[in-house]
């Protein structure tokens, strides 16, 4: 039976655990085309941290060319990454994006990166047991069961990432569609990039821009 109830915590905390990327805001313009409007994306993650910007641009790239769109990455596209310091030009970047055929443009910005300390409470719970063995004495009771009833509680840091998504007409340059998300404990770059990208394709779905 513990064996059992052990085993539904493992499962109910990994599918708790799976999607850490919420969308908390989104708007779509009124002059989005009907249907699929865009045949190739030019997908930019504007970051100074080249693992990340690859994780991200290339799951997203994936993504994109699984529904049957084209895609091109700043990473391959560009020699260095987006920075302050290395900040190509509005001329040079759309050069480039029409360069690469790419009807749309598709950003990914870190907003901003919070640590948010909370605390767990602990738990009791009541196990059954037969009788005997630790019944002789009021202390051997207690200093047996007290540690299987009580889960003291404690302190967790989260932290928190706030992303920003913006889809452009490369035409036009105007914004068609726009996200804001946050992903909280990422285990690692590649789980957050993949639970990124599903979050932005569900959301975009969702929205009308993408078909299922």
């Amino acid at each position: 039976m513990k064996f059992k109830i052990l085993v539904l915590l493992i499962i109910l905390g990994a599918i708790s655990c799976g999607t850490n990327t919420q969308i908390v805001g989104a708007w779509t313009s009124d002059d989005l085309p009907p249907g699929n409007p865009y045949e190739k994306v030019f997908i930019a993650a504007i970051t100074p941290n080249t693992n990340v910007q690859n994780a991200v641009e290339n799951n997203l790239a994936s993504a994109a060319r699984e529904r049957g769109i084209e895609a091109s990455t700043s990473a391959t596209t560009f020699a260095k990454s987006f920075t302050k310091s290395n900040q190509p030009s509005k001329t040079e970047i759309l050069d480039k994006v029409r360069a690469e055929n790419a009807d749309a443009i598709f950003t990914v910005t870190l907003l901003d990166k919070e640590s948010e300390t909370r605390y767990v409470p602990g738990s009791t719970y009541y196990s059954p047991m037969s009788y005997g063995g630790y019944y002789g004495s009021f202390y051997s009771y207690y200093n047996t069961v007290y540690p299987m009833t009580y889960d003291p509680g404690y302190y967790k840091t989260d932290k928190i990432y706030f992303i920003e998504s913006n889809l452009y007409d490369a035409n036009t340059e105007e914004l068609i569609w726009s996200a804001q998300s946050k992903t909280v404990n990422p285990s690692n770059i590649d789980s957050f990039a993949r639970d990124y990208t599903q979050a932005m394709i569900d959301e975009l779905i969702k929205d009308g821009v993408l078909k299922k």
